[in-house]
């Protein structure tokens, strides 16, 4: 039982014993009025003690319950979107998408019960057993590298897989039309990775179909285990057809001999369809092209026998699985085209079926268009970089729209109760059931939404297409609850639930994260479109909401200075308590958490958003929002303030103030393992000494003025490259720092404590070149290191992608190798940005 549930339930008979003692005094009294005077007042002082503390408990239980009901209750604002914003009749080019990025090649429609469409490959006889199966991206599978060489983020794209002997190209294209999201191909080549390969390997493919409600499909078989196509009919999609084409060799198309095996059974829940795949591949058949010798391969049963269905057909529980294998040796390749019946009726049929020389077209075609749009955007030609760094920039951007996948579901919730450290005395609840449309940060490891990564992505998105920023804004804002808060990671449905640990799947209703969504904003501001204006306008109570709620939630000790909530407890496995909710998960803080702590970089967060949302205000004509955060960004930007609460004049810098001493380690203490130990000085409340990317936080948001007598000292710092400079970029955490490159537990190596990041950079390189173009004693230093911090980090994610294949989570500030989760195609994406000196 909790200490305070105890304390609770001893409260009553404590005032009770007072009372009865009272009355037994009383009634002691010589006169007998007096004394059953006293017994009555006893009585009636016992009747007000139990009231006056029924009320009370009454009223703390009302108030938890409040509490919680309000962290899983939707914001009453309008929504940024409307609720029909992703169906087929309103936004008919972005329904259906490659929004599985999890997978290594699928396709589904935006909708609460999708129609998926995914693939498999296994390579036959490579290794004893069940041969490998290849389906969702996995950090430690082998596979790679693998990404997108182009992707338009709407109807195109073309995407690179290597696995081991084996090169995978899968490309799609949709053809809009009709009334539910219009028509798409799909292509899969597979070929030999190294030329002049003398033994070809058997592979084999399976093409798969999902339902996930009362949809029909109904498979039409040929010979030998061909499917000729699956007709199928949903409320979204109306009829439809899947036809998979006969194989061809690459560039050919005369057909090429290959095997078939179907399988079809009841949909086993999404994170269970490669296990049941595994589980079924138990049969040996024959690959006999004519005229050769036959080779065996472990196929599915080749037989459509499913006892779960009805007499017509008709599923019974949860949706349908159909596959179809295909087995041949390389190379090879095959079309699957998807028709559907609204679009043929509405012309399609006569443009004929996009597959063969028709489809080729088509791929060749939008590449080409691809690659001048990309040009016209970005002019990464026009500003003389190579053409490795060219495709350097295309892949970034590719793989970033190739990452964008839409999730439906609910989040569990710890709703705040008000008091730090009381969310355990109450249950999770289940948020309301709703959508994101999000980039993802790493396809194998983070495939799902995060808030603080998806500000970064959309500066990059809504370069190339402002109404995808727009559609993705939108879903993060209605995701708001009651008292304005976004949990700062979405976990949403099945598939995104298998892939974190039981303990991370809660949200905390206290936390907060930072507000990068407000940069794409800010962005948005400056341009003027029209279209992102009226979109904004709409968006801005939820704006507006969101930022109060981190204004007034994470406010700290003094006026003027916050707090992240939810910093982890002083465990003596920690050599220094993470403060997840800041973003920057272990960067050094005060190494004894309390309320006494104000944290720099959130105060910067804070005032960037008040400066953007007062902006946002006086372009809305939003008067009363104007006159409340223009006087509260003035307070924030003002440098004197920034002073009394961060300048640390001792370390010259900006930096956290808290409970601190520098005199921790961990040392190894059998059989416990690393303990931290605490020597001298012991902790007092003072600035916390760790030189670092949050030390640059006022230069990084460019809240200083050209001529602040603090921009020189922060310029120092970051060029010295004894602190943060590096060949490969501005590093984390100083190299001077006691805590740089120091495990935070026996466990948990080191994150932001040395590495460089690239959003960070990002943010460096554009206050560089936005003091570089202000007149001030700082402009021509500031111009000069962005030129060499630009050269520096773009250079090394070159050397890198051209030596692993993948853009990384984070680089190395000693030898540049890529470190961290792999691909990354979240916010390292920005080294396009930075390439085209777009900030």
């Amino acid at each position: 039982m909790a200490r305070g549930e105890r304390r609770r339930r001893a409260a009553p008979a404590e005032g009770a014993r007072a009372v009865e003692r009272e009355a037994r005094v009383g009634s002691g009294r010589r006169d007998g009025r007096g004394g059953r005077a006293r017994g009555a007042a006893g009585g009636a002082a016992l009747a007000v003690v139990v009231l006056a503390l029924a009320l009370a408990l009454s009223g703390r239980w009302v108030l938890a319950w409040y509490r919680a009901q309000r962290a899983v209750t939707l914001h009453s604002a309008p929504p940024a979107l409307s609720s029909d914003s992703s169906s087929p009749a309103v936004a008919p080019d972005l329904f259906w998408g490659t929004y599985r990025p999890h997978v290594y090649f699928g396709m589904k429609t935006r909708s609460p019960k999708p129609l998926l469409t995914g693939l498999m490959w296994a390579q036959q006889g490579a290794t004893p057993g069940t041969p490998k199966l290849r389906h969702t991206c996995e950090q430690g599978d082998g596979v790679g590298p693998y990404g997108w060489e182009f992707h338009d983020g709407l109807s195109f794209g073309r995407q690179h897989i290597q696995d081991g002997a084996l090169r995978l190209t899968t490309e799609f294209v949709k053809r809009p039309g009709g009334q539910h999201g219009g028509d798409w191909s799909w292509r899969v080549t597979v070929e030999p990775q190294a030329l002049g390969t003398s033994a070809l390997p058997l592979v084999s493919l399976f093409f798969y179909v999902v339902t996930d409600g009362q949809e029909v499909l109904l498979p039409e078989v040929g010979a030998k285990g061909q499917l000729k196509f699956i007709s199928g009919h949903t409320s979204e999609l109306g009829d439809f057809r899947f036809t998979l084409l006969p194989p061809t060799n690459p560039g050919d198309t005369a057909p090429k001999y290959g095997s078939y095996n179907v399988f079809w059974s009841s949909n086993p829940g999404l994170p269970l369809l490669t296990e049941m795949v595994k589980s079924r591949l138990n049969s040996w058949f024959q690959h006999q092209p004519p005229g050769d010798s036959p080779e065996r391969y472990l196929g599915l049963p080749r037989s459509l026998k499913w006892e779960d269905r009805g007499p017509n057909g008709q599923r019974q529980g949860q949706g349908q699985f159909l596959i179809q294998q295909v087995t041949l040796k390389i190379p090879f390749s095959m079309d699957l085209v998807f028709e559907s019946s609204s679009a043929q009726a509405g012309g399609n049929q006569a443009l004929g079926q996009l597959a063969g020389s028709l489809l080729t077209q088509a791929l060749e075609s939008h590449a080409e268009a691809f690659q001048e749009r990309f040009e016209k955007t970005f002019h990464l030609k026009e500003k003389g970089l190579s053409p490795e760094e060219q495709t350097l920039g295309q892949v970034a951007l590719s793989s970033l729209l190739g990452g964008i996948g839409y999730f439906y579901g609910q989040g569990l919730v710890l709703p705040d109760m008000g008091v730090e450290g009381s969310e355990q005395k109450v249950d999770p609840a289940l948020f309301p059931p709703l959508p994101l449309f999000s980039g993802v940060p790493s396809r194998s490891f983070f495939p799902r939404g995060f808030l603080w990564d998806e500000g970064f992505h959309q500066l990059v998105v809504h370069r190339w297409d402002p109404h995808l920023t727009r559609e993705v804004l939108g879903h993060w804002l209605g995701l708001l609850n009651a008292d304005g808060w976004i949990g700062r990671e979405q976990i949403l449905g099945d598939e995104a639930r298998a892939r974190v640990p039981s303990e991370f799947l809660v949200q905390r209703a206290a936390h907060a994260n930072p507000p990068t969504l407000l940069l794409p904003v800010a962005h948005m501001l400056k341009g003027g479109d029209p279209a992102d204006l009226n979109f904004l306008r709409r968006a801005f109570p939820r704006l507006h909401a969101w930022f109060s709620w981190l204004h007034q939630s994470q406010a700290g000790p003094v006026p003027l200075s916050y707090r992240w909530r939810g910093r982890d407890p002083a465990l003596p496995t920690l050599l220094n308590p993470k403060t997840l909710p800041s973003g920057l998960d272990d960067y050094p803080r005060a190494s004894h958490p309390s309320a006494t702590e104000r944290h720099l970089d959130l105060r910067c967060w804070v005032a960037l958003g008040a400066r953007v949302l007062s902006q946002l205000a006086e372009k809305l004509g939003e008067t009363e929002a104007a006159a409340e955060l223009g006087p509260l960004a003035a307070s924030l930007e003002a440098e004197e303030s920034l002073d009394e609460l961060h300048w640390a004049p001792d370390l010259g810098v900006f930096a956290d103030f808290g409970n601190h001493t520098k005199a921790v380690q961990l040392k190894p203490r059998p059989p416990q393992g690393l303990v931290r130990v605490v020597g001298r000085p012991q902790p007092r409340l003072q600035y916390v000494d760790a030189l670092g990317y949050i030390t640059l936080f006022p230069f990084l948001l460019r809240l200083l003025d050209p001529n602040s007598p603090h921009l020189g000292p922060l310029l120092d710092v970051l060029v010295d490259s004894r602190h943060l400079w590096s060949p490969f970029g501005l590093r984390s955490l100083a190299a001077s720092s006691p805590f740089y490159g120091q495990r935070n537990s026996e466990h948990d190596p080191p994150y932001w404590r040395g590495a460089v990041w690239l959003n960070i950079n990002y943010l460096a390189l554009g206050a560089l070149h936005h003091y570089g173009h202000l007149e001030g004693p700082h402009q021509t230093q500031a111009a000069k290191l962005h030129s060499e911090l630009r050269a520096n980090v773009i250079g090394n994610v070159w050397r890198q992608y051209q030596a692993t294949g993948f853009l990384w989570e984070q680089y190395s500030d000693q030898d540049g190798h890529g470190m961290g989760c792999r691909p990354f195609h979240g916010w390292t994406t920005l080294v396009l940005l930075i390439m085209s000196e777009d900030y």
